[in-house]
């Protein structure tokens, strides 16, 4: 007789059914696990035999083996101990198989038959209510499990629990989902001082999605507006919730199985590897920009990332998602986020400042500003000048709006957003996903304004990733001012937005 069990394996955030198959027969006391197991699956035999132990029972004298199917799919992590452990109590009579075979199981087993929490939980959850199945996890992923809808999910805290329930001597109430209470403190924005056209900037990047890169000398204030803008960013939505928290249940990012509304905010150190960044490792796990799903990457100190890491950027940027390639791994994780990056103009900060310039200029500004390539720069919707701040202003207390006001203009422009794409059946959620005939529909200007980026698209040589990024943030101002119709004044802001990277050019326009 072969017992078997549900369970999954993960590539990704993809889920693939995993068939555990327990056989006990005769022959010379054995335990062996197949189907190309990793080290930590290859270890469970022992922590296995340990939990049965711990329940007061020995496994038979006989030859067991286990298979994983399928054979040649790469089994990793320690959530395969449960499966095992149930199947091998099944060939023992101790659990009826019939009631066995409608779930789906995963969880680690420590050395006295506790369950432990493992990732992944919400998406196997969500796979098992697509199969229309039941979910066995332990006890400390049953609130990650509770947000997928599945009504049929059980959480013990032990093996011993588990059997008792099935035995009618113990009963195991459905987990409850439950959304994390942070106490997240962002940056108001009414204590920056001056940045008017910034704190502007900040606002049509974050009612949009666009992309924003800050460029200034020391201490002008980039990574604090920087951190002002989860403060004025919509919480996500359901689906943006799950989507984001799957990426996160696979990093084993989810802190006791509980949900966050909040927006990622991700802010890695200039000195993160390629696999930190874009994903990766023996395991293949997500990297910084698939935390950052729905969220926001701020990269400070731009020019200081590896090139190799920041060119590795441009794909997902476009796409939305990245794939990692290794010798065992091939794996796709969303990427959909917002970057945020801020950098000095040279390397010593000070290059417009006569007093306190350096003899290296412009050279020194040049290297320093050579280590972003011009296809990454171009990926850039929005690229402002964040000069110092003058004195009286830093003397002055905070008189600027503050982040609820700017809030509330933001979920505005966003709900008018959603309610464009909604009536014209679009897969967009903001403007900055609009592209190909979509967005010349959706984002084109009047006569003057048409007048004004055809002049400036020559005058400028915009490419053609230019010229939409400019439509696009041409459409998130006009829906900041409630406008339909996308004017002069709507194309000049666009484009003044692009000046940096284009130098004085756009004066002459």
């Amino acid at each position: 007789m072969v017992a078997h069990v549900k369970t999954v394996a993960f590539e990704g955030i993809e889920v693939t059914p995993v068939d555990v198959q327990v056989q006990m027969v005769s022959g010379l006391p054995h335990f062996a696990i197949v189907g190309l197991p990793d080290k930590a699956v290859g270890e469970s035999k022992e922590r296995v035999r340990a939990a049965i132990h711990a329940l007061g029972l020995a496994l038979p004298a006989k030859r067991i083996i286990v298979n994983l199917a399928p054979a040649d799919l790469l089994k990793e992590g320690s959530h395969f101990d449960l499966p095992i452990a149930i199947g091998l109590l099944m060939g023992m009579g101790v659990l009826p198989a019939e009631e066995m075979e409608n779930y789906v199981m995963l969880g680690e087993l420590s050395l006295d038959g506790a369950l432990l929490p493992v990732n992944g939980v919400l998406p196997a959850a969500i796979h098992a209510l697509e199969r229309e199945a039941g979910l066995i996890c332990p006890q400390g992923s049953g609130g990650e499990a509770a947000w997928s809808g599945l009504e049929s999910i059980l959480a013990p805290s032990s093996l011993l629990s588990l059997i008792n329930h099935f035995k009618g001597t113990q009963v195991l109430s459905k987990p409850e989902c439950e959304a994390r209470e942070e106490l997240r403190r962002f940056t108001d924005m009414r204590e920056i001082r001056g940045q008017h056209v910034a704190r502007r900037a900040l606002e049509v990047a974050a009612a949009g999605g666009h992309n924003l890169l800050m460029v200034g000398p020391p201490g002008a204030g980039k990574s604090m507006l920087a951190s002002c803008l989860p403060g004025i960013l919509p919480p996500l939505d359901a689906k943006e919730i799950l989507e984001a928290s799957m990426v996160a249940s696979i990093a084993g990012k989810l802190e006791g199985g509980q949900l966050s509304q909040h927006r990622p905010f991700r802010d890695p150190h200039h000195s993160s590897s390629m696999a930190a960044m874009v994903g990766g490792g023996k395991r293949a796990l997500p990297g910084e920009i698939s935390l950052a799903h729905h969220g926001v990457l701020f990269l400070d100190e731009l020019p200081e990332f590896p090139r190799q890491v920041l060119e590795s950027m441009r794909q997902p940027l476009e796409t939305g998602r990245i794939t990692v390639s290794r010798a065992e791994a091939h794996v796709t994780y969303p990427a959909r986020f917002q970057l945020i990056a801020a950098m000095n103009p040279c390397r010593c900060g000070y290059l417009d400042d006569a007093q306190r310039a350096c003899n290296k200029a412009p050279r020194c500004a040049v290297e320093y500003q050579s280590k972003i390539s011009g296809p990454l720069f171009d990926r850039f919707d929005m690229a402002i000048d964040v000069p110092e701040v003058p004195t009286l202003d830093m003397l002055a207390q905070g008189s600027g709006e503050s982040s609820e006001r700017v809030a509330s203009r933001v979920a505005t422009a966003r709900a008018i957003q959603k309610t464009r794409f909604a009536s014209l059946g679009l897969p967009c959620r903001i403007n900055a996903e609009l592209y190909g005939d979509t967005l010349h529909d959706v984002a084109a200007p009047d006569a003057k304004g048409r007048q004004l980026l055809e002049q400036a698209t020559e005058q400028l040589r915009l490419s053609m990733r230019g010229y939409t990024r400019v439509l696009r943030v041409a459409r998130t101002i006009a829906d900041l001012e409630n406008s339909e119709a996308i004017g002069q004044p709507h194309i000049a802001e666009a484009l003044s937005y692009r000046q940096m990277q284009f130098g004085r050019a756009l004066e002459e326009v």
